[in-house]
């Protein structure tokens, strides 16, 4: 990836400088933000405060560090510029090397091990579920975690909840439900893995207006006695599973919550599968797709606007969109409705855009994020010249602005049309991390004949001037 591809493929850096110039065209707004050290996940948090020009919010990272100091949980406040406000040449003029005066650090929770994932609670998003080199799922109040310093030697934060139930270590697969307080993993164990943390949601949400001893949990809930395994912060509750559940051959990489239900959702993993799974019908796959894809399955999301549709990406390179109502072809072998085809590396992230029920994005290892809308494939062709030659259907616009895998991007519920993306630029540009909160300009996606009666307007107006 780092030197010139195949085919005549430009090189990263050729690519990255065609990108830069064209950030004034074809981004509404952009900030760049070097982090020191690679991060593994990132994700939008609540909206602070709304201004004339622009609105606050929390962004929560990671930081995977080499040990030189702690890894960290990082909890940062975010200037989001409001749309049609940036000028174009300020949105072009960034240094990579710096950090962006619209991202700050608030608050860092020292994370016993690094942090792979990350999961905010959709009923309060101040709490949050990491999954590090364990089996445990880490829950944390971030408001009344304490603020900690980074050195080296520094004790790890104590998380305000431990789920425990996995027999071997779960990295990277983790989901929140849309309805419930429930919390969904997966794991090296090939178990999925389903608890409900009910019972400590209202305790936790009442601590975070109480005063209380920082990092100390919560009050109503009985913590375990000490002298067990070292691995676990002594003053932290654990609870245990609702559910196991056992269909993987491998490890599962990833799952993902049906938006209307909490009892049913989905896994892949790296025995090519995608299944779908009941808990009310027990503990056994409801479907199972082998072959859901060619390699192993890294990323999964489900439509939040339609309950059939179901989103995967590969390390074959591919995303796959499944219709639940005919997953499997006569011989079990996943039948998807359609393959998008735009990478040219595994694709590590998937999700459907929380806005407009046919978009989501793409992001993958060749360090591209794509945006796609599948209404747009078999439609008429987009006017001559505005479509790049070759691109794939449904296709309509990439993201070009990382050096590196783009390893975790996140749509702004708030503000729809805008998105964090974070890659891990240690080997292309020998660095930590770039997290980029980028804006296209709604040209791009809008309806045409709204973009046609916006130019005509602009044509009468020249008109005007030069009558």
């Amino acid at each position: 990836m780092k030197e010139r591809g195949g085919k005549g493929q430009p090189s990263v850096d050729e690519r990255y400088t065609q990108w830069k110039s064209l950030v004034p065209v074809l981004y509404d707004w952009l900030a760049n933000h070097n982090l020191v050290w690679p991060s593994l996940s990132c994700r939008w948090g609540p909206q602070l405060e709304q201004a004339t020009y622009k609105n606050r919010q929390r962004l929560y990272l990671s930081e995977q560090t080499d040990g030189s100091v702690p890894n960290t949980l990082v909890i940062a406040n975010c200037e989001i510029v409001k749309p049609r406000v940036a000028a174009a040449e300020h949105i072009s003029q960034f240094n990579e090397e710096a950090r962006s005066p619209f991202v700050k650090k608030f608050k860092t929770i020292i994370h016993p091990g690094e942090v792979n994932r990350i999961r905010e609670l959709p009923q309060n998003s101040k709490i949050v579920a990491t999954h590090t080199d364990s089996p445990d799922v880490l829950i944390w109040d971030v408001e009344t975690q304490p603020n900690r310093h980074a050195v080296l030697g520094a004790t790890e934060s104590r998380p305000d909840l431990i789920l425990t139930g996995h027999q071997d270590d779960a990295e990277f697969a983790l989901a929140m439900c849309p309805t419930e307080p429930f919390v969904l993993s997966g794991g090296k164990d090939k178990s999925v893995v389903l608890w409900s943390i009910h019972d400590h949601i209202s305790t936790l949400a009442a601590d975070s207006g109480a005063t209380k001893s920082p990092g100390s949990g919560s009050a109503n809930i009985k913590t375990p006695k000490a002298g067990g395994g070292n691995d676990k912060p002594v003053d932290s509750p654990s609870i245990q599973a609702r559910g196991i559940f056992q269909g993987h051959d491998d490890t599962v990489e990833d799952v993902q919550f049906c938006p209307s239900s909490a009892q049913e959702f989905c896994s892949v993993g790296d025995d090519s599968c995608l299944i779908l799974w009941d808990a009310r019908t027990g503990s056994s796959p409801v479907v199972k797709v082998e072959k859901a894809h060619n390699a192993d399955l890294h990323c999964v999301d489900w439509n939040p606007h339609d309950v059939n549709l179901i989103l995967t990406g590969s390390a074959d390179n591919s995303v796959r969109m499944f219709d639940r109502r005919n997953l499997t072809s006569a011989s079990g072998v996943g039948s998807p409705i359609h393959i998008f085809e735009g990478h040219n590396a595994a694709v590590l992230c998937v999700q459907w855009s929380p806005d407009k029920s046919s978009v989501f994005g793409s992001s993958a290892e060749d360090g591209i994020l794509n945006i796609w809308d599948h209404e747009k494939i078999g439609k008429k062709q987009e006017p001559a010249g505005t479509k790049a030659p070759n691109s794939p259907p449904g296709l309509f616009f990439r993201h070009a602005g990382h050096r590196d895998k783009v390893v975790d991007f996140h749509w702004n519920a708030y503000d729809p049309w805008t998105i964090v993306s974070v890659s891990d630029d240690g080997e292309s540009t020998g660095g930590g991390g770039t997290l980029q909160i980028w804006r296209m300009m709604d040209l791009i996606y809008r309806l045409e004949e709204e973009v046609l009666a916006e130019l005509d307007k602009f044509k009468s107006h020249i008109l005007t001037c030069t009558s």
